[in-house]
């Protein structure tokens, strides 16, 4: 059967269309599985009864189920999802003041093999489809509304979508460019682009495909001010070292609006490694010409890892070197790192190891 979480508003169409169906029925059910959480099509009262009768033959919403919830002391909540018997995947809900955020998972387990990271260490099963990237967003939204909680003044109670969960988002390029499409599709969940966000380690052809396709956020996965020690913690960086990342990013905000007119570079703090004062400096040198805003992340530590942590007195001395030099720059406040929910913690379920993949 054809999941329907699998299409967006030209592959619907499509669809209905070969159905015999006007195009207006894109609208009405996009709007039922997205807007309302309706997944039953005998429920959908304003489709036709023959119409409904036909996609129960031919048609399903198939969601995954939730296995587990965990809930943090800060508030934030980890759903693990169950996409078959042997891979699940984390997303991770974040509520803050002004805005409602859900990271979601684009890949099950990850290939790029960076050091610091525990998705990494899990290995690589395979690539999200359209419909496990859009059932994140689904299944938590219809979880929260359920738990009573409050939706913004669009029905909404997730605002914002970060893709940084497991998986290299522009690895599995063309599912996450129809998922984001469906996001931001005013029929099902709205988003603007300003509110959507797809971090990358780096996958240079990708950005530039992506600013043609779906201009959202983008944040980078830096971490190291020099090729040498780059090429250690993101071995992505042998293939597209960082000049060539930098070039792709200056072009991806040319043009752009108001809204985009930097890129955010993530920069994860490990002690004595790459927390230095020269290497401050030295990533002052790399970001000239770059509209950048900066996100320390301080280290978050998980089983295995041989990497500690800098400290809060290393974190903001090079802090204040960036701002100082004139570049925002913020220190990440690390939320659910008790149930393992912190950037780069998470660990689903994953079948087998191929991390050779995207770096060969």
């Amino acid at each position: 059967m054809l999941n329907l979480l699998n299409l967006d508003q030209p592959d619907l169409t499509s669809f209905f269309t070969e159905l015999g169906e006007k195009s207006f029925r894109t609208t009405q059910v996009l709007k039922w599985i997205h807007h309302l959480g309706v997944v039953e099509f005998a429920a959908m009262t304003n489709l036709s009864k023959p119409l409904r009768q036909r996609l129960s033959e031919v048609a399903c919403v198939s969601l995954p189920p939730i296995r587990k919830v965990q809930i943090s002391a800060d508030g934030s909540r980890k759903y693990l999802l169950q996409l078959d018997p042997n891979n699940a995947i984390e997303t991770v809900f974040i509520p803050e003041d002004d805005r409602q955020t859900l990271c979601i998972s684009t890949q099950v387990g990850c290939a790029l093999n960076c050091s610091f990271c525990a998705t990494a260490q899990q290995g690589f099963s395979r690539n999200l489809t359209v419909a496990d990237l859009i059932a994140q967003l689904w299944c938590v939204e219809q979880a929260l509304r359920a738990e009573g909680y409050t939706t913004d003044p669009h029905g909404r109670v997730i605002t914002h979508v970060v893709l940084m969960g497991m998986g290299e988002p522009l690895a599995n390029f063309n599912n996450v460019v129809k998922a984001m499409r469906l996001m931001m599709d005013d029929n099902s969940y709205g988003l603007a682009r300003r509110r959507l966000t797809l971090s990358t380690a780096g996958l240079v052809p990708a950005i530039t495909k992506l600013k043609a396709l779906a201009p959202v956020n983008l944040a980078v996965s830096l971490h190291a001010p020099t090729d040498e020690l780059r090429n250690q913690l993101v071995p992505l960086n042998r293939k597209y070292p960082l000049a060539s990342l930098l070039a792709a990013c200056r072009d991806y905000l040319a043009g752009t609006t108001p809204h985009h007119h930097r890129i955010t570079f993530e920069y994860v703090m490990l002690k004595d490694l790459n927390d230095s004062p020269a290497q401050a400096r030295a990533l002052i040198k790399l970001l000239e010409g770059c509209p950048a805003k900066v996100n320390l992340i301080p280290f978050n530590p998980f089983p295995g890892s041989s990497y500690q942590r800098s400290t809060p007195e290393r974190i903001e001395q090079f802090r204040e070197l960036l701002f100082k030099a004139g570049i925002v720059t913020v220190t990440r406040k690390t939320r659910g790192g008790d149930i393992a929910a912190a950037c780069g913690q998470l660990a689903g379920q994953v079948s087998r190891s191929a991390r050779d993949v995207v770096n060969s």
